[in-house]
């Protein structure tokens, strides 16, 4: 006879339906919180910018298919994690916020953390040169992104980017316990609202915006030149720890890659 004990016990820890409400949860946060972003008019001016220049980009044939393929395959990714990987990671057990803050904390750091590894090393100038170098490459074929360039890349690089990220909640929640659904709700646009501003081009400096300004303008450095640093995602923390903060001037000695390497910071 067949040992059906295994699959019992997997369909007794497995909560598809929380998986579904944090995706319903995910939805509704951009939803109504890009609608009323959009009522400040720092916001709005914004995204008027980066939508001319996404206008311009979409008039090249290849731009909108390289888009639609990576829309593809991160659609497919993100079906592969809510239904096999956060149903053993979820709880809509009450806890006590200051957990959830630590709980957000640690998932966006770990991440970041093994982002910084991931993007410095096998995307840019690891001990071989970087292995994933010819993946990463064709996101930076836009030396001055915009908010869509965030999606212009190999279908690659959005699956292991999730991949990173999925992995990071279920090794935490194997150490931690199980995250609340709100946990996971506010890490997840967190996590995709930080690097789509990354890439936004933003003319307002005034308070409170400075220093998404700074943010954005530390991430196209990194778009300028291929062996630029700036290497993290949500934060600039891992770069400051590890040498590789980079203000336009460079961090200590680089490999030039032909044909890559430039300092313009004209948009291509």
């Amino acid at each position: 006879m067949v040992d059906t004990s295994i699959f019992s016990s997997i369909l007794e820890h497995y909560q598809g339906l929380l998986s579904v409400y944090t995706a319903v949860g995910i939805m509704a946060v951009v939803f109504i919180g890009k609608r009323l972003l959009l009522l400040i008019p720092a916001i709005r001016q914004t995204q008027a910018l980066n939508k001319k220049a996404c206008e311009e980009r979409n008039t090249r044939s290849f731009y909108p298919r390289v888009q639609k393929r990576v829309r593809v395959w991160g659609l497919l990714t993100d079906v592969v994690i809510f239904a096999l990987v956060l149903p053993f990671c979820l709880t809509l057990e009450a806890q006590p916020w200051w957990k959830m803050l630590l709980d957000i904390f640690a998932i966006l750091m770990v991440y970041d953390f093994f982002y910084y590894l991931t993007h410095r090393f096998l995307f840019h100038d690891g001990p071989l040169g970087g292995p994933l170098i010819w993946v990463h490459a064709v996101h930076h074929q836009q030396r001055n992104p915009c908010r869509a360039d965030s999606s212009y890349l190999h279908p690659l690089e959005p699956v292991l980017g999730l991949a990173l990220y999925a992995a990071t909640i279920a090794v935490l929640a194997a150490l931690m316990g199980r995250f609340h659904v709100a946990t996971i709700v506010i890490t997840w646009v967190a996590f995709s609202e930080i690097n789509l501003h990354n890439h936004d081009l933003m003319e307002e400096d005034r308070f409170p915006f400075k220093y998404l300004k700074y943010m954005s303008f530390m991430h196209h450095v990194h778009h300028a030149r291929f062996t630029a640093g700036n290497f993290a995602t949500i934060s600039l923390f891992y770069d400051w720890l590890f040498g590789t903060y980079d203000t336009g001037n460079g961090y200590k000695k680089k490999v030039v890659v032909a044909g890559v390497d430039s300092p313009s910071r004209e948009a291509r």
